[in-house]
């Protein structure tokens, strides 16, 4: 019996991966030095910022003294994105009111700070909707460990067996299936839908 689904957020609720590209871009940029697309999404997709600048530092040099401050002008820098760009989403929506409605417990678990994460989900009408949400903010180590829903599941009282995680990247896939719970792939946020989660639980919980 699947009783919780979890959510990745960026590429999975949201379409922010451009975003959170964007958004850094626009700060390195600053200090004259940005990331290629391709290896953005080959290498960064998915991390944190603060991996992404000690990747960056270990791999270009980038000087470790700026991480605090490139990572303050980066969160600025996505919330202003996200101000003028997140809205509600009709698929989303109808997906997580009717798994609500059919009494199953939701959450969301992002690589991305509290900040953002409770920022988009207001901006897009998903709030009221989640029993758990946590950032990375909330875990000593964030995905591709498993940290974060194994907090999840314990926070909403429920096994790995009994839990549906929704992901999209390598690192969140990673970490939904170390956590031991059944993983459902996004290839793009268009693919959440009611119909389809339903569907996967159907088949799960056939088995």
């Amino acid at each position: 019996m699947i009783k919780a689904v979890l959510f990745d957020m960026d590429g999975v609720l949201i379409d922010a991966k451009e975003w959170h590209y964007e958004a850094l871009n626009d700060v390195l940029a600053a200090f004259g030095m940005t990331i290629d697309r391709d290896a953005h999404l080959s290498t960064y997709d998915g991390l944190p910022t603060r991996r992404k600048l000690e990747m960056l530092s270990i791999a270009r040099g980038l000087p470790r003294g700026l991480h605090e401050l490139i990572n303050e002008l980066k969160q600025a820098r996505t919330a202003e994105i996200a101000m003028q760009r997140c809205r509600p989403t009709f698929n989303h929506v109808q997906a997580l009111s009717r798994l609500k409605r059919d009494g199953r417990k939701l959450g969301v678990c992002s690589n991305s700070v509290r900040q953002s994460v409770e920022l988009m989900m207001r901006l897009s009408g998903l709030t009221t909707y989640l029993d758990v949400l946590v950032s990375n903010e909330d875990v000593q180590r964030s995905k591709p460990d498993p940290e974060m829903y194994v907090k999840a599941m314990g926070l909403l009282g429920v096994s790995p067996e009994e839990t549906l995680i929704l992901e999209d990247n390598e690192h969140g896939i990673a970490a939904a299936r170390a956590s031991g719970a059944h993983v459902m792939i996004i290839g793009v946020p268009d693919d959440v839908q009611y119909g389809r989660i339903v569907d996967s639980i159907s088949r799960l919980e056939a088995v």
